[in-house]
């Protein structure tokens, strides 16, 4: 099958390369020239044969929304654009309607599996009508991981509903990185633990821990004990935040995701004024000690 990949960053230049080892002819356009196959969007369309099928893989937010726009510029009606970024759920629909209105159609698709895709597969969830999807599902047969169907690909609903999925994807995804972290935090705690990284490295096996974060932290560790070269600081790229806000929405308790995402902002605070404003409580109310900043100079 013929694809136009939009973006070629980490993500898209594996999907180009994974594509391609699997019979299909992909055309990547991405401003940086040292990796695109063609100078411009509209070189893009001019080299695909329609109707067309236009991947777009750029950061979500303003980026995706002006590809969007100048897609639907470029393209022609019968064409199909997936948008396999992380865009928030309630951007699709709007999207779709640019591209609407000028007879394209839309297919929006989570794609989960980072810099190990190449090599392991994509976890897709993906949303648009059927016949959408059924034009598009030799792509999605290539990039998801071997083995059955339902494992790794799922077409979870109406234009939205992929990157709906997704969102609540990475939402637990905060929630179980947050976990592992708490647990090797108590684990080099302890002086009776002899080796942080072999305990968790034989969870790796048996256990019902054991995941692909949970070996994902071992090798970490192997490769960096106690974390020596990596600061504390988290940022979240904005799927945990609207998670939560959704929480709220629809009024499900979702303690651990909530906790895990204002960890990371706490990460990101040198000295914390909630815990100044406790220090200072404490101090006022029962005289505790409080610790002073040092005078420079």
């Amino acid at each position: 099958m013929q694809l136009g990949l939009v973006g070629l960053g980490k993500m898209g230049f594996n999907m180009r390369q994974r594509l391609r080892e699997g019979g299909h002819q992909v055309i990547g356009y991405d401003p940086r020239p040292e990796v695109s196959d063609v100078p411009s969007l509209a070189a893009l369309a001019e080299a695909l044969t329609a109707p067309r099928v236009v991947w777009v893989m750029v950061p979500s937010g303003p980026i995706t929304d002006e590809t969007i726009t100048s897609l639907s510029e470029v393209l022609s009606p019968g064409d199909l654009v997936v948008d396999g970024g992380n865009s928030r759920f309630t951007e699709d629909g709007p999207h779709a309607e640019i591209l609407g209105r000028k007879g394209i159609s839309f297919v929006d698709a989570g794609v989960s599996g980072g810099v190990w895709g190449l090599a392991e597969g994509y976890g897709l969830m993906v949303g648009g009508s059927d016949e959408d999807i059924a034009r598009v599902m030799p792509i999605f047969e290539t990039l998801r991981p071997p083995g059955e169907l339902a494992d790794g690909f799922v077409h979870a609903g109406p234009v939205g509903a992929g990157h709906y999925a997704k969102m609540v994807h990475n939402g637990i995804e905060y929630g179980l990185m947050m976990a592992y972290a708490e647990g090797y935090e108590l684990l080099a705690a302890e002086p009776l633990i002899k080796d942080t990284q072999a305990v968790i490295q034989a969870w790796s096996n048996g256990t019902v821990v054991r995941s692909w974060l949970q070996q994902l932290l071992a090798k970490a560790l192997k490769e960096d004990p106690n974390f020596a070269d990596i600061s504390g600081f988290t940022e979240d790229s904005g799927e945990g935040r609207w998670t939560v806000e959704e929480a709220i929405h629809h009024r499900v308790p979702m303690p651990v995701i909530a906790a895990s995402l204002f960890a990371r902002f706490a990460s990101r605070q040198d000295d914390s004024p909630t815990m100044k404003a406790v220090s200072a409580l404490r101090n006022q109310f029962g005289g505790h000690a409080v610790k002073r900043v040092p005078l420079s100079g």
